[in-house]
């Protein structure tokens, strides 16, 4: 939630008692075991998403459900809609989503805020126009037809990883929501609800006519051809993918209960357990159950408590970036702030072996994850992060913290991909392929390798004596291959041509790159050019589907840091552009020592899925700060 601003800004431009102030804040969010944690900001889908699981399984209870609608309503625009981020434009699926979570919580549709959503859904295209998975919870409600929505067939889940469409062939996120799914829309349960959404139809449907010789016209008879296949599917087999699917699942189950640390798997999982006769009562419904009111937050509000849930937490990345800022910001190698939180961190090291093993069967196991448990999926931008921080920090048990770092910069470099490039959880997982079936209309579903996270694992090997590597001078290479023509660099897993810029700048110019180089005048160029007139930067989420937005938005504390790191890394400390950056976020901290940043600059699926990270409005200019002061 935003606060209300009080801002700082009449001490005037103060840049070192802006970071002060900014440093002694963080610190004090610093939780008793030692880690940071953020609040992971995302939409009412959510919260939605959570009623409709807990209304199929039984388990939906009077307060929980008052509390969820205050959140939800509190959530809607004047217009009526919901959208998926702050400012952004209405969004059908979660305006649909929430119109039903609202029913269900016992609003009535001749209410004004809900005639005015049902209105933006009908002429958006109405339920036939919405996305697949948002038709798959109405369909086990019995408000759309299984047969109108693409089919999964377990057996998916008994092919060789070299066989195409095979589950190693999605994203880690999408192969652990896919394999549940595939039981859940075999078995085609139905629990009618005591309303139906009449209000929300138009009678369209999607599709049409598609030529065969076309991918969409291909998969499209593909999906008719699997339909026909369920129906006669051979029994035998068919059992033996559904067990083999429930052992799958249940292996992947993380030791808080939940899968892959995100909601999508968690909650398709606990769904697809359940229709394979997994009682409540059983050990792993029961945990990820428990497990998901660790993710919920509740607040008191005038209009009562409100409650929401977290689609994810992300304590390692949080505290990574915060003792990076705090060691940019001066503190001693010692000091106990960041020593407490090496040592967290040394307890969340991975030392298993997880799915990105089957595309590197000879790599060892090394790194981090992003959540307070996810063994299976460490990724290697956290792991990046980590050893950034962690390499200068003076630990008293040097040997356990550099043997820690050692393992994580070797399970990094192993996850390099053909291309050179280095993607977040897996390696070489780039088969288009899997992007054509019908049920991938929302959300990224491969994850190849993108500029952020390459740029982050050049600056972790440049900074660990590396830049000089075979696998580092490929890295550099990536990168500069896939600098835009404008001089931006792509952010996947931030807001976003801003985002990729302030990752690459840095990194290339750490790996060795010279400040006067092409590449890096470009960028330059570009961040120089889409400074805004207040002297901050932003970028709206719209920029992922609308080039016209890029570099262009409200100006934000995080963006603004961003872009003033790669500034400073170019070389443009004493610029005009650069010290109009750092006057903006002087002029606009709160006295608290923090920024008001409503605006979402997280990315978890370009185009479809945003988050707001609440620290980063911290955790980022405090790094800046720090490096434009020269502190670190």
């Amino acid at each position: 939630m935003t606060q209300t601003s009080e801002v700082s800004g009449a001490v005037g431009f103060d840049p070192a008692g802006t970071l002060d102030r900014a440093v002694a804040h963080l610190k004090g969010l610093q939780r008793d075991g030692g880690w940071w944690k953020g609040e992971l900001q995302t939409n009412v889908t959510m919260d939605a998403e959570d009623l409709l699981m807990r209304e199929f399984l039984g388990i939906r209870t009077a307060t929980e459900t008052a509390e969820a609608a205050r959140w939800i309503r509190s959530q809607q625009r004047a217009d009526g809609t919901w959208a998926t981020f702050h400012g952004g434009p209405g969004d059908l699926s979660t305006t649909l989503e929430a119109w039903v979570a609202l029913r269900l919580a016992g609003d009535s549709p001749d209410e004004p805020h809900m005639r005015a959503a049902a209105e933006f859904v009908r002429a958006s295209g109405g339920v036939g126009a919405s996305r697949v998975f948002t038709r798959i919870w109405l369909a086990l409600f019995g408000l759309w037809s299984w047969d109108e929505l693409p089919t999964m067939p377990p057996e998916l889940v008994l092919l060789p990883s070299w066989v195409p469409l095979n589950v190693y062939d999605w994203a880690c996120w999408a192969r652990q929501t896919v394999v549940p799914l595939t039981v859940v829309s075999t078995l085609r349960p139905v629990r009618p609800l005591p309303f139906g959404i009449d209000e929300l139809r138009t009678g369209n449907r999607r599709g049409g006519l598609v030529a065969p010789w076309t991918w969409p016209g291909a998969f499209h008879y593909l999906d008719k051809a699997l339909h026909l296949y369920a129906k006669v599917a051979v029994k035998p087999v068919r059992e033996f993918a559904m067990r083999q699917a429930a052992e799958w699942i249940l292996a992947r189950q993380e030791a808080d209960g939940g899968w892959g640390g995100i909601q999508p798997p968690w909650v398709y999982s606990l769904l697809a357990l359940h229709l394979l006769g997994y009682s409540l009562d059983h050990p792993a419904m029961r945990a990820g159950l428990a497990g998901l009111d660790g993710f919920l937050i509740r607040e008191e509000t005038p209009e009562g408590t409100v409650r929401r849930l977290e689609a994810c937490q992300s304590p390692v990345w949080d505290t990574a970036l915060a003792i990076v800022a705090l060691l940019d910001a001066g503190a001693p190698a010692d000091d106990p702030h960041v020593l407490k939180a090496v040592d967290w961190m040394l307890g969340e090291e991975i030392a298993v072996r997880g799915d990105w093993a089957v595309r590197r069967p000879g790599l060892d196991p090394g790194g981090w994850a992003f959540e307070f448990a996810n063994d299976l999926y460490p990724d290697t931008d956290d792991t990046a992060e980590v050893v950034l921080g962690l390499r200068r920090v003076a630990h008293p048990d040097r040997a356990r913290l550099s043997g820690a770092l050692d393992r994580a910069v070797k399970w990094v470099t192993g996850m390099q991909s053909r291309d050179g490039g280095w993607a977040a959880f897996d390696a070489d997982n780039t088969r288009e392929l899997t992007t054509k079936l019908p049920f991938c209309d929302f959300g990224a579903v491969i994850d190849p390798p993108s500029a952020d996270v390459t740029a982050h694992v050049v600056e972790m090997l440049a900074k660990e004596g590396k830049a000089g590597s075979r696998e580092c001078r490929r890295g550099i290479e990536w990168l500069l291959d896939h600098q835009e023509a404008d001089g931006s660099w792509f952010g996947r897993w931030g807001a976003n041509y801003v985002y990729g810029t302030g990752a690459a700048v840095p990194a290339l110019v750490e790996a060795g790159v010279p400040t006067s180089a092409p590449a890096i005048r470009r960028a330059v160029r570009w961040l120089a050019g889409h400074q805004n007139a207040d002297g901050g930067w932003g970028e709206d989420l719209r920029s992922y589907r609308d080039p016209s937005w890029s570099g262009r938005g409200e100006s934000t504390a995080s963006q603004t840091a961003w872009a003033l790191l790669a500034l400073i890394a170019a070389g443009e400390r004493d610029s005009a552009v650069t010290e109009r950056g750092v006057r903006w976020l002087a002029e606009t901290q709160r006295a608290d020592g923090t920024w008001d940043e409503p605006q979402f600059t997280g990315t978890g699926f370009p185009g479809d899925f945003y988050i707001n990270y609440h620290l980063y409005r911290l955790v980022f200019p405090v790094t800046a700060l720090g490096r434009y002061l020269g502190r670190s």
